[in-house]
């Protein structure tokens, strides 16, 4: 605790937070730095990016922040989320009035209600994204951590604070942000949570396309986003997700003769050229070279397994798959388009290893 307590002087020591602790102060507001920045202060991950939550209105607090700061800050509010954002040139500074918040089961929008800090850290997604510190004088720097954030870090797990079927039920795009907290930080996700995940998977239906594609692309930008479909497909989101991914799981046997599991080996495509490149569209192109082998595979006495055009087929396949999955319909999505339809020529993105 002593080695955790360093790490939050270290952090704490900023004129913004110390700005922002002031300004709450003369307002009379309490006022917590919570979320993704604290987690990265122990993960000694790098961050811009600042989630305050204030006991009133965390709006009022961001108008007197971007008015402390001055000229060369843009103040933005959504009154309808009573949310407000300040950007500076170096910072982007999130407020928020501590909330709870509820989903219908056949909606998109939540139900927000003011609420204690009590309440705002019990409905975030994961302990390690529940942690908060304080910001008021008389408290400054000390850390709240209700659920053991701190020992799921160092435990390496992905948690929910309440029951995640409570969790995951209440917003539904947590399970696939458990998947891409997972792959992003190589952590495990908790067997209590991941079984509710595949017991809730089906509510992943009323999410939008976009919110799970900004999800996949933060997968795919990762070090091993193999980690993620993977995970993805364990979980019982992958045919949700993208079935005609699914499509390719499995090994057919006939007369003792198989072809080898076609997801697995585009696991392996994607996590060489990932390793190999940052450009998160030539890992797209990786993930969907063989898209069209599910739709090709034949057998043939003579030969067996064929999976002829598979390339060609997969081509025509990629713009509805963009378009259903809402990735960009521009020049990404022709670049990999173009590169699927390529792939079987010498040059192109295949394992180094037995052809075939």
């Amino acid at each position: 605790m002593d080695f955790d307590r360093q790490k939050i002087d270290e952090h704490i020591k900023l004129p913004v937070l110390k700005l922002v602790g002031e300004v709450a102060d003369e307002l009379h507001r309490e006022c917590y730095v919570v979320g993704g920045y604290v987690r990265d202060i122990f993960l000694q991950r790098p961050s811009n990016d600042m989630d305050f939550v204030t006991i009133g209105s965390g709006i009022e607090v961001a108008k007197a922040v971007a008015h402390r700061l001055g000229k060369r800050t843009h103040l933005s509010v959504f009154r309808t989320y009573g949310t407000a954002q300040v950007k500076t040139r170096h910072w982007e500074l999130e407020f928020v009035g501590a909330r709870r918040e509820s989903y219908r089961r056949d909606s998109r929008n939540p139900i927000v209600e003011d609420g204690t800090l009590d309440d705002d850290q019990r409905r975030r997604d994961f302990t390690i994204n529940a942690m908060a510190i304080c910001l008021n004088k008389e408290r400054y720097g000390e850390l709240l951590d209700p659920f053991d954030g701190i020992g799921d870090m160092e435990r390496r797990i992905i948690r929910t604070p309440l029951d995640p079927d409570i969790t995951f039920s209440d917003d539904p795009l947590r399970m696939m942000r458990a998947v891409r907290f997972a792959t992003q930080l190589n952590f495990d996700i908790f067997p209590e949570t991941f079984v509710a995940i595949k017991r809730n998977a089906d509510r992943l239906k009323i999410i939008t396309r976009e919110r799970i594609a900004d999800e996949l692309m933060k997968i795919m930008r990762s070090d091993k986003p193999s980690h993620g479909w993977i995970l993805l497909d364990q979980c019982g989101l992958l045919p949700l997700v993208c079935p005609e991914l699914a499509a390719l799981k499995g090994v057919e046997t006939v007369n003792g003769r198989g072809h080898k599991d076609n997801f697995m080996h585009t696991m392996q495509v994607l996590d060489n050229v990932a390793a190999a490149s940052n450009d998160v569209w030539l890992r797209w192109s990786a993930l969907l070279h063989d898209v069209g082998k599910a739709r090709t595979k034949r057998w043939d006495p003579q030969i067996g397994w064929t999976f002829h055009n598979h390339n060609f087929i997969g081509e025509k396949m990629i713009p509805k798959i963009f378009a259903k999955m809402k990735l960009p319909l521009n020049e990404h999505m022709k670049y990999v388009k173009k590169l699927v339809g390529l792939h079987m020529r010498p040059i192109a993105l295949v394992e180094e290893e037995r052809r075939g």
